[in-house]
């Protein structure tokens, strides 16, 4: 799950950084954009660092609602937090799939008499 998780975080980083390039080009001041952007970027990029900490899931929740929430500053954070939130579902959900699928392909190896031998 953090890989994915964590590669959400990273294109988040990215994706607002340059959204709030575009957004400076509209009647918004930079400190504006840059605070709303700016925070969300360090906390994508500092929640990666958090990923395998208890808790780091729903601090990712409390991000991607903040994302969304930026758009009252920033009109065009209304679609790309709706877009990261569902990223970020995916990658929980299917992070968690294939946790599962790992374990489970782990235990059957470590059962095998040839990985006994070894």
């Amino acid at each position: 799950m953090r890989t994915l998780c964590a590669s959400t975080l990273i294109g988040e980083f990215f994706v607002i950084g340059f959204a709030g390039l575009v957004a400076m080009k509209g009647d918004l001041s930079q400190a504006v954009v840059w605070t709303v952007c700016g925070l969300g970027m360090l906390l994508s990029v500092l929640l990666c660092g958090m990923l395998s900490r208890p808790g780091a899931v729903q601090i990712g929740w409390a991000l991607q609602i903040g994302l969304v929430l930026s758009g009252f500053v920033v009109p065009m954070m209304f679609v790309l937090g709706a877009v990261f939130a569902g990223l970020w579902w995916c990658s929980v959900h299917y992070g968690r799939r294939i946790d599962v699928i790992k374990a489970r392909w782990a235990a059957a190896q470590s059962e095998t008499p040839a990985a006994a031998e070894a």
